[in-house]
């Protein structure tokens, strides 16, 4: 009795990679999910931030400075002023490190870019939770 066996099906991943990249060998940089996520995590946290940030501009127009470094000066102001911060300035890395990926092709100039981004919205992260330190904590 002969048992008859099903042929072997070769089970083939799909490469979703372009041609010029099939022929370079390169891959996924395994960081685009991650990229995408928290990108959207940042723009989820600001739409409550911006919200009570506008708020808090405009109940302070026409405020005295003794007025805004008190609102600023209270606990929760500050901490919603630092996470505005953080939240904003993360967002903005991550929209431009976008922007020059996909729009600048010299790698020089693209590697430089995404330096000058990076060490721009760390200074202006740095610059705005030292200045609501300063302002929170000394008044």
């Amino acid at each position: 009795m002969s048992e008859s066996k099903a042929p072997v099906e070769v089970v083939r991943q799909r490469d979703f990679r372009t041609p010029v990249g099939r022929a370079r060998g390169l891959g996924s940089g395994k960081t685009g999910t991650s990229h995408f996520w928290w990108q959207r995590v940042t723009a989820v946290a600001l739409v409550p931030l911006v919200a009570w940030f506008i708020g808090t501009l405009v109940s302070l127009a026409g405020a005295d400075l003794a007025t805004v470094q008190t609102v600023i000066a209270r606990p929760f102001n500050a901490i919603a002023f630092a996470l505005f911060a953080i939240a904003m300035f993360w967002h903005a890395k991550l929209g431009l490190q976008v922007i020059i990926e996909d729009y600048i092709h010299q790698r020089a100039l693209e590697v430089s870019l995404q330096l000058l981004v990076t060490f721009a919205c760390a200074a202006g992260a740095l610059a705005s939770l030292y200045a609501i330190a300063r302002i929170a904590l000394l008044g």
